[in-house]
C-alpha cells in the first residue's frame, strides 16, 4: 500500500511433505494468539486499520442510519403451554432479545434479560425450553461470545432460580418429562476425562432430576463408546411415553435415530430401538397427539418428505408418505391442527429460496389449499399448541419487513398479523428480483438482486454468499442491505450449491470433492451482475463469513481480477490444518480430511492460504475476527492477512479488524452496528459508493 508499510511479519521456513506434496506454512507462528510476537502484530494491525478506515467519509452518518434500521427490533413466535405463552422481543432501546412470558390473565413479565444479567452486554441467551406444563423453564446463556452454554432452571411463576449453572451444555437440547421433575439433556464430559485438545467433543446424553447434583447424580443414558464428534438430539412426546435420541457425526448430513417406549422400560435405562442406523440420510421422528409417529426425512427424497408410521414398529418398511417429496420445492416444516371437524396438516416449503405454506388433509395428506402470506419472503417455524387446536403461528420477514408473527386460523382459512416488530422505522423503497444464471458446468443458479427502483447503469455492488452446510439464504430484513441500497448500491445474494435452497442434492453438489462448484457458482454470479450492466469489476465487492469467509477467500485468490474489495469474516482459510483448531474435526464430512491422501488433494486444491502468489494485484481486503470465537479460530484470518500483505502488488489495502469479547454468532446491537459500519464503510470507500 503506497506510503503505508504493513506491519512486519516474520516468514518461517516451514515446508512439510504431506502425502507427497510440499506444503509451505510461513506464518505458522501466528497460530499462537498468546505469544508476544502475535500480540504485537495484532496491535500494529489494529493501528493500521484505524489509520486507514477512520478517515473514510460518511462513517458516522452510516452508523446512525444502521442504528435506526436496527431500531425496528424483533419479535419471536409464541411457544404455548396451556394458556401461558413464552416469546422473545427486542425493542429499539434493547441490546439483546429478552425472553418474556404472558400469564393466563394476560399480564406480561420478563423471565430472562441478558442485560440484567450482564450490563456490559457480553452475555447472550443461547436457548430456552419450558417444561410441558409451563411451570419451569430451562435456559442457557454464554458470555463473551464463547458459546460455552451454562444451563439454569427457574420457576416461571416467581422467576426464582431452581438450579444451575450446569456447565458444558453447548449444543444441548432439553427434553422435559411430564410433571417437570426431570429432563433428558446433552452434556460434554469434563476436560479431565478426555484427551488434551478434545475438550469440545465427547458429548453424552443424561437423565437429570431437578434439584439433583449433576456431577454425581445424573444418569448416563447414551453415547458411551461412540464417535467423539457426535452431536446428540433428544425429544420426549407430550404424553411422556416416547423418547427419541439422534446422533450425527459432526455436521454430517446424516444421522442415526433411536426410539424408546418409556412405559415399557425405566427412565434411567430406556430400551432404545433403532429407527435408522448407518443410513446416508437425515431422519427425525415425533410421536403426535394422535399416537402416530411423524417421520420427517430426506431418505430417498433429497427435497424431503413427511411420512407416518406406528411407533411400535418404526422400521423403514412401515413408513407411509403423508406429504411426498415435491419435484421443485423443499419441505422445511410442518404442524398439526386437529381441533377441527376435518383435521389438517400445514406444510412449510421453500421454492427457490422463497417460503410458502400448504394445507393438507391430516389423514390422507391430500393437498387442500395454501396459507396466505404477505409476500415473497421467509417464514420461521410453524408453531401449534401442544394440546392441539385450530391455530398456528409463524414468523415472517422479507427484505423490507422486520420480523413479525402471523396467525393462521384453520376454521376461517385466514392469516392475520399477531405481532409486529416493536420499533418504528422508515424503510427505504427497494426493488428485489430473482435472476437465474448459468455456472461453469452449465448448472442454473438463482440470485436475489436488490436495488433502488428505476436505477440504471453500473453501480457499486456487494455480492454475498455462503454455499455450505445445507444452509439456505432466504429473504430477510437486513439493515446492511437496506443502508447499502438506500445509498445507491446494488446488493446481491447468490443461492450457491452447498446450501439447501434446492434440497440435499444441491448441498452435496457443493461439498467435499465438489467444493469448487461453489466457487464457480460465485464467480458466475459476479460475471452475471457485470454482464447485466449492474456493476463493473472496479465497483464490485464480495462479502462472506465463516464458511462464507472460505468462499470469498477462495474467490479473491482464484479471481483477483474480478473483485475490487473483499470482506472476509471469521473465515476458514488454511484448509490443510483446519481440523486442528476450533470445531474443525466436526466439519470433515463437509470438506474432507487432510489425513486422507485423496481428500487432502481436494483441500490443497483450493485452500486460500496456499494459493497466494507474490506479485499478484489482490483486491482490497478486510478480515474481521472475533477473539472469543470457539468455532473458527481467528488464526485463519491472521495467516492469510500476513500472506496477502507480503504478496500483493496492488495499492489496495489489506487490513485486519480484531474484536475482543465477542464470538462467532450472537452479539449486542451496538456491536453489530459498529461492525456493519466498518465493513460497509470499507466496501463503499473501495467501490466508490457515496455515503456522505
Amino acid at each position: 500500500m503506497t506510503g503505508t508499510p504493513y506491519p512486519p511479519a516474520r516468514r518461517q521456513d516451514i515446508v512439510e511433505d504431506i502425502h507427497g506434496h510440499r506444503v509451505a506454512d510461513p506464518y505458522r507462528w501466528l497460530e499462537d494468539a498468546e505469544s508476544d510476537e502475535t500480540r504485537e502484530w495484532l496491535a500494529a494491525q489494529d493501528e493500521l486499520f484505524h489509520k486507514v478506515t477512520d478517515a473514510y467519509p460518511g462513517r458516522e452518518r452510516l452508523r446512525r442510519r444502521l442504528g435506526e434500521l436496527l431500531g425496528a427490533g424483533s419479535v419471536g413466535s409464541p411457544v404455548w403451554r396451556g394458556d401461558r405463552r413464552f416469546f422473545t422481543r427486542r425493542t429499539a432501546e434493547q441490546e439483546h432479545p429478552v425472553l418474556y412470558t404472558v400469564d393466563p390473565d394476560g399480564s406480561e413479565r420478563v423471565l430472562v434479560d441478558p442485560m440484567a444479567l450482564d450490563p456490559a452486554g457480553t452475555t447472550t441467551l443461547d436457548g430456552w425450553q419450558p417444561d410441558k406444563e409451563g411451570r419451569l423453564l430451562a435456559y442457557k446463556i454464554s458470555t463473551g461470545g464463547d458459546e460455552e452454554s451454562l444451563l439454569f432452571v427457574i420457576d416461571v411463576a416467581t422467576g426464582e432460580r431452581v438450579e444451575g449453572p450446569i456447565d458444558r451444555t453447548r449444543s444441548s437440547g432439553i427434553a422435559w418429562l411430564p410433571g417437570g421433575e426431570a429432563f433428558y439433556y446433552v452434556r460434554r464430559l469434563p476436560a479431565r476425562s478426555v484427551p488434551e485438545g478434545e475438550e469440545q467433543y465427547h458429548r453424552r446424553v443424561y437423565l437429570h432430576r431437578v434439584g439433583a447434583e449433576p456431577e454425581t447424580d445424573d444418569v448416563l443414558i447414551f453415547g458411551e463408546g461412540m464417535d467423539k464428534t457426535n452431536y446428540y438430539g433428544v425429544g420426549v412426546s407430550r404424553d411422556g411415553r416416547w423418547l427419541t435420541v439422534s446422533a450425527s457425526q459432526g455436521t454430517a448430513p446424516r444421522n442415526d435415530l433411536w426410539l424408546a417406549d418409556l412405559s415399557a422400560s425405566p427412565l434411567e435405562r430406556p430400551e432404545l430401538r433403532p429407527v435408522q442406523v448407518g443410513v446416508d440420510a437425515e431422519t427425525w421422528l415425533h410421536v403426535g397427539r394422535d399416537g402416530r409417529a411423524y417421520v420427517f426425512t430426506d431418505r430417498d427424497a433429497p427435497r424431503s418428505r413427511l411420512c407416518v408410521t406406528d411407533p411400535s414398529d418404526p422400521s423403514y418398511e412401515s413408513w407411509r408418505d403423508l406429504v411426498p417429496q415435491d419435484p421443485e420445492a423443499v419441505l422445511t416444516d410442518y404442524a398439526v391442527l386437529d381441533d377441527l371437524e376435518s383435521p389438517v396438516l400445514l406444510a412449510g416449503w421453500t421454492r427457490h429460496a422463497i417460503s410458502e405454506i400448504t394445507v393438507h388433509d391430516l389423514a390422507s395428506g391430500e393437498r387442500l389449499g395454501t396459507v396466505p402470506t404477505p409476500g415473497l419472503g421467509s417464514i420461521g417455524g410453524i408453531v401449534e399448541r401442544p394440546e392441539g387446536g385450530h391455530e398456528a403461528w409463524f414468523g415472517y420477514t422479507d427484505n423490507i419487513t422486520p420480523s413479525s408473527v402471523l396467525r393462521y386460523d384453520a376454521r376461517t382459512g385466514e392469516t392475520s398479523l399477531w405481532a409486529n416488530a416493536p420499533g418504528s422505522v422508515e424503510v427505504p423503497e427497494i426493488e428485489t428480483r430473482q435472476v437465474t444464471y448459468t455456472s461453469a458446468d452449465g448448472t442454473e443458479v438463482r440470485m436475489l438482486v436488490a436495488s433502488r427502483p428505476g436505477a440504471s447503469g453500473p453501480r457499486p455492488a456487494i455480492l454475498y454468499g455462503y454455499g455450505g452446510f445445507n444452509i439456505s439464504l432466504t429473504p430477510s430484513y437486513s439493515a446492511s442491505i437496506l443502508a447499502w441500497v438506500e445509498a445507491g448500491g446494488v446488493y446481491a445474494i447468490a443461492n450457491l450449491r452447498g446450501g439447501s435452497e434446492e434440497g440435499e442434492e444441491w448441498h452435496r453438489a457443493g461439498m467435499r470433492e465438489r467444493k469448487q462448484n461453489v466457487f464457480d457458482d460465485f464467480h458466475a454470479a459476479a460475471e452475471k451482475l457485470i454482464a447485466d450492466g449492474l456493476t463493473t469489476p472496479a465497483q464490485l465487492a464480495i462479502s462472506g463469513g465463516s464458511n462464507g469467509g472460505l468462499l470469498v477467500g477462495a474467490a479473491l485468490t482464484q479471481r483477483p481480477d474480478l473483485y475490487r474489495a473483499v470482506v472476509c469474516s471469521a473465515p476458514l482459510l488454511d484448509m490443510v490444518r483446519y481440523e486442528r483448531f476450533g470445531l474443525g474435526q466436526t466439519w470433515n464430512d463437509e470438506y474432507g480430511t487432510a489425513d486422507d491422501p485423496v481428500e487432502f488433494g481436494w483441500l490443497i486444491g483450493y485452500s486460500p492460504y496456499h494459493h497466494v502468489h507474490p506479485g499478484t494485484a489482490y483486491p482490497a481486503t478486510l478480515f474481521t475476527t472475533f477473539g472469543s470465537d470457539t468455532r473458527v479460530d481467528p488464526l485463519h484470518a491472521r495467516k492469510l492477512c500476513a500472506a496477502l500483505q507480503h504478496a500483493t502488488a496492488s495499492d489496495a489495502p489489506i487490513l485486519l479488524r480484531n474484536e475482543s469479547e465477542v464470538g462467532h454468532a450472537a452479539r449486542s446491537v451496538s456491536r453489530s452496528v459498529d461492525l456493519m459500519a466498518d465493513t460497509l464503510g470499507f466496501m463503499a470507500a473501495q467501490t466508490g459508493l457515496d455515503l456522505a
